[in-house]
């Protein structure tokens, strides 16, 4: 499966963990043993399975986000305009499943690219869009979605 939409598949939102443990929004950080992700320097994830010890209850109560990125993350990610998650008037919005965690909506991008065939590596850049807009080159693989959309791959 492609690099993009497995991002998260380690890691747990910060903001629902300092939620559930009722801890400070800092206390990631003096946690030697305990790696940690930004993405787009606002969205902070921990890893999973290296929460500290007195803490490892909390990860059975944790939102599994394997699959998922945040909206604002997948539309930088896919050079689109992060509307086209946000609002149900736009045609390929309900080609995506989303979900929840502590008001912060993610889109399950791997159920996206599993449905279409999209295969995407580690430094591709991915280009999602209306077909008259996208940019084809020679070393690009183009996939057709839906209502004259396409995703554009550039290796």
């Amino acid at each position: 499966m492609s690099h993009l939409p497995n991002k998260l598949n380690s890691f747990w939102l910060w903001r629902e963990v300092s939620s559930k443990l009722g801890v400070s929004n800092p206390a990631y950080k003096y946690w030697k043993e305990t790696p940690n992700i930004k993405l787009n320097n606002k969205y902070v994830f921990v890893q999973k399975n290296t929460l500290p010890q007195k803490y490892e209850y909390v990860e059975e109560i944790l939102t599994d986000l394997s699959g998922y990125l945040p909206i604002r993350y997948a539309s930088d990610r896919l050079h689109v305009n992060e509307r086209i998650f946000s609002y149900d008037k736009m045609r390929l919005y309900k080609e995506f499943e989303y979900k929840f965690v502590e008001d912060i909506k993610f889109v399950n991008i791997k159920k996206f690219f599993r449905e279409f065939g999209i295969k995407v590596s580690k430094d591709s850049i991915v280009q999602l869009g209306r077909i008259k807009e996208l940019e084809f080159t020679p070393n690009s693989t183009f996939y057709n979605l839906k209502n004259d959309y396409g995703i554009v791959v550039y290796e």
